[in-house]
């Protein structure tokens, strides 16, 4: 798991700060590298995952990331005002950064045009909507979540391919979730 420094503002004016951090001297390989180099980089692989409550926290944070996306390809992925067929296309090439809801990045790893091969960080993002839920607690959100997490992050996360960030307020009993071992 990627600490934070105690203190640390988590605000989407850090976030390309921290994510810079938590890849530390090779943030600039990972997330920036512009080209598909056959046989080397899967197409459709990020090195990093960026997971949400909705569309618009996506964006949001992805303009948080924008010291990296000029040079670095990301993709967003969640329903809004985006057709699968489109984001199926996006992802033929290479892609550093993927941004988007737990729903639309699992169907996109079920259709396989999604891949986790490179796959290093996992941010999820625990900020509270109007009503107070976050990632972990809006039902829907919630459950599509934790298929997403089950069936393909909890193994990248165990065998210490993946790390895993959470970005936000979080209690105790929510990241023990994640941090304890699967039944």
């Amino acid at each position: 798991m990627v600490q934070l420094a105690e203190g640390a503002s988590q605000d989407v004016e850090s976030f390309g700060d921290h994510v810079k951090g938590a890849f530390g001297a090779t943030w600039k390989g990972e997330l920036c590298e512009g080209k598909l180099v056959e046989g080397s980089i899967d197409a459709g692989s990020p090195a990093l995952l960026v997971i949400s409550l909705g569309a618009l926290r996506s964006l949001e944070l992805l303009r948080g990331l924008k010291m990296f996306t000029r040079g670095c390809r990301s993709v967003k992925l969640f329903a809004k005002h985006m057709k699968v067929e489109e984001q199926v296309t996006l992802l033929k090439d290479r892609v550093n950064i993927a941004c988007g809801t737990p729903s639309r990045i699992k169907k996109l790893i079920d259709m396989e045009a999604l891949s986790l091969s490179r796959l290093k960080l996992v941010v999820l993002d625990m900020q509270r909507d109007p009503k107070s839920f976050n990632l972990f607690t809006l039902p829907q959100v919630s459950n599509e979540f934790w298929d997403l997490y089950k069936g393909y992050l909890d193994e990248k996360v165990r065998g210490g391919d993946t790390r895993i960030c959470f970005y936000g307020a979080i209690s105790e009993k929510d990241a023990s979730k994640v941090l304890t071992p699967a039944e």
